[in-house]
């Protein structure tokens, strides 16, 4: 009997196990539930910290992927400018060829001429020829063969040195213009792993998160210009008001308030689309003046001028590394283009951090 009731003992104690961990395997099941979740399991809206958090990350990517992009468009411009010169060097090795080949022409003919004459120099013939009188004609001819012969002779030793030159630099050009191209394709990259990090993370939120974002986006941008507006710049420029642009400065604005609307893409110069450099670039294209392809080369070339003093044509630089740029459009306001899927548009000129100002002409 104390064996049977040992046995029922220990079947109590297993069942009650058993169920103790049915119980809690229950709620694991329900969680790995395949079906549809109910509408009161559907995910929570982003708090404001998590949708904060989205929203920097997004910017971060985003100003990453335009740092990139003045990168892309640095490399670009190089590239260019290297296909230019190597094309210019092709053009000057192929014309010193054609003069060496002719001047090589000119002497293998003066060769053959000094062969047929029994390989004498012409001073010997002249002084063996019968009469003194065609002796001392032919000496000034003679002299004036000689030093045609040596100009002939240096021009074609100078022509090969000219050719030998003009191959190196070439070949160099050729080299850097092969770096440039690699630069360019590894910016590209960079930029395409940024835009479609920051498209992913925006595309895990709701319609109405993506909206919350935007309207996030533009609180900031509000009272970042609200805050410089009452900075001792901000000020300075808005007293600057009455104050009239030049006649470049007005057709600079002109151009680019034109292309409002127009979309935001990477490396685009117009006309259709734009990257921020490609805007400013092309609006003073407009106004007959050429400037740097890049915003940072923008900054670096051109001159500066106060912010307080910024007039409408003006180049507004943002950033610390220079990686924004938009035209100042008079009342504290610039034309822009912010960043992929956005559009050409107006907006304060404090919305964003400014490094400086540059005023091209």
């Amino acid at each position: 009997m104390a064996g049977t009731a040992g046995r029922r003992l220990a079947l109590a104690v297993a069942l009650v196990c058993a169920l103790g961990a049915g119980a809690l395997a229950v709620p694991a099941v329900a969680h790995a539930d395949p079906g549809p979740p109910s509408p009161a399991a559907s995910p929570q809206a982003p708090a404001a910290g998590s949708l904060e958090a989205v929203h920097k990350q997004v910017e971060d990517l985003y100003r990453k992927a335009e740092s990139a992009t003045d990168d892309y468009n640095a490399a670009n411009e190089q590239q260019r400018l290297q296909e230019k010169a190597v094309a210019d060097l092709t053009r000057r090795v192929n014309a010193t060829q054609q003069r060496l080949d002719l001047l090589r022409g000119r002497t293998g003919a003066l060769a053959r001429a000094q062969y047929r004459s029994g390989a004498l120099t012409p001073p010997t013939q002249l002084f063996f020829s019968d009469s003194p009188e065609t002796f001392l004609n032919g000496v000034s001819l003679a002299r004036k063969g000689e030093q045609a012969t040596r100009d002939l002779l240096t021009q074609l030793a100078s022509t090969r040195a000219d050719l030998g030159r003009y191959a190196k630099a070439a070949e160099d050009r050729r080299k850097t213009l092969e770096g440039d191209r690699k630069k360019k394709e590894a910016a590209k990259k960079e930029i395409e792993s940024r835009l479609e990090a920051a498209k992913k993370l925006e595309s895990k939120l709701a319609e109405k998160e993506r909206e919350r974002l935007r309207q996030m986006e533009e609180d900031r941008a509000r009272q970042a210009q609200q805050t410089w507006l009452s900075s001792a710049a901000g000020k300075g420029v808005m007293n600057l008001k009455g104050s009239a642009a030049t006649g470049d400065g007005r057709r600079v604005v002109d151009f680019a308030s034109a292309q409002i609307g127009k979309n935001y893409v990477w490396g685009a110069e117009g006309p259709d689309t734009y990257d921020c450099s490609g805007l400013t670039l092309k609006a003073w294209a407009a106004a007959g003046r050429a400037i740097p392809r890049t915003s940072q080369e923008q900054w670096r070339q051109l001159p500066k001028v106060d912010v307080k003093d910024m007039r409408p044509g003006d180049l507004v630089i943002y950033f610390g590394d220079a990686s924004h740029v938009g035209v100042y459009a008079g009342d504290g306001m610039i034309v822009h283009a912010p960043r992929p899927g956005r559009q050409v548009t107006l907006a304060g000129a404090g919305s964003m951090p400014i490094l400086g100002v540059v005023r091209p002409g």
